[in-house]
């Protein structure tokens, strides 16, 4: 974004372009980026609700499914459109909380084959998805693409987030070399989620967008943040990267992406 900003813009942004470490230089930045968010339920709803509010000029938002009743307990800017496509939905609640955001929709399932396409125009991925093979997939097109990417999970009362820096770091599948068995890990119908929690973990996740975009901070890279709602606690668990990571290694066995390595099983947790 080039010339000064407008008045109503000036009054917007004005409690962000206050602090030092923003400014106008900042949030001009911030109003030229653009930004992914894959998911628009629980995590990804936060996420996009917030990002949008900042000034992130455009957020491409990839979802499929339709909003149902259930999801509002903690999908949060659903609300009244039950029925309708729930990136449909969310480019409604940008546009009516923040003009100057261009939105992005992809009414489709982000797959092996379109997977490499939708995120290399992209400058951050947020990763609100809510199944392990979606997290993998998501994880190396950001890694063979240099993109980088929060990842986020949550589970009953508990949830963690992470950042992945494409050659400066651990990617996820240097934390988590494979997923669980089928059937080990319940999935969010199943075991149920704590309404604030995909809030709590999803603004995690827009903190570390914004962060990178402003080259603030200190974010994820090379740590796991976990967090329990329940006794409110964090803790941090230290990753490395590692040398026989199948994307990332020095060896890599996966160099495209291939339908292969993400087959769907009932491992799922709870995002979407």
């Amino acid at each position: 974004m080039s010339g000064s900003f407008t008045d109503e813009q000036i009054r917007r942004y004005s409690r962000q372009i206050i602090l030092p470490e923003v400014g106008g230089k900042g949030q001009k930045k911030l109003l030229a980026s653009k930004v992914l968010v894959l998911g628009a339920g629980g995590l990804g709803s936060s996420a996009i609700a917030y990002l949008a509010a900042a000034g992130v000029g455009t957020l491409g938002i990839v979802d499929d499914d339709l909003v149902e009743v259930s999801n509002l307990q903690r999908q949060i800017i659903h609300g009244g459109n039950i029925g309708l496509f729930k990136a449909k939905s969310a480019e409604n609640f940008v546009r009516s909380l923040n003009s100057d955001v261009d939105v992005v929709t992809y009414q489709e399932r982000f797959s092996a084959k379109n997977a490499g396409k939708i995120i290399q125009d992209y400058d951050f991925v947020v990763d609100g998805s809510d199944n392990y093979p979606t997290h993998y997939l998501i994880n190396d097109a950001c890694v063979l693409e240099k993109k980088p990417c929060s990842h986020g999970s949550i589970l009953r009362y508990e949830g963690y987030a992470t950042t992945t820096i494409p050659q400066k770091g651990p990617c996820y599948r240097c934390i988590f070399k494979k997923p669980p068995p089928p059937g080990l890990i319940p999935n969010c119908q199943e075991a149920g989620v704590f309404g604030v929690l995909p809030g709590i973990i999803g603004n995690i996740q827009a903190s570390e967008v914004l962060k990178y975009i402003l080259g603030i901070g200190e974010l994820l890279a090379g740590r796991l943040l976990c967090f329990n709602a329940l006794d409110m606690s964090f803790f941090e668990a230290a990753a490395e990267k590692r040398m026989d990571c199948a994307v990332c290694g020095d060896w890599p066995l996966i160099t495209k992406i291939e339908q292969k390595n993400y087959r769907e099983n009932n491992s799922e947790e709870c995002g979407l």
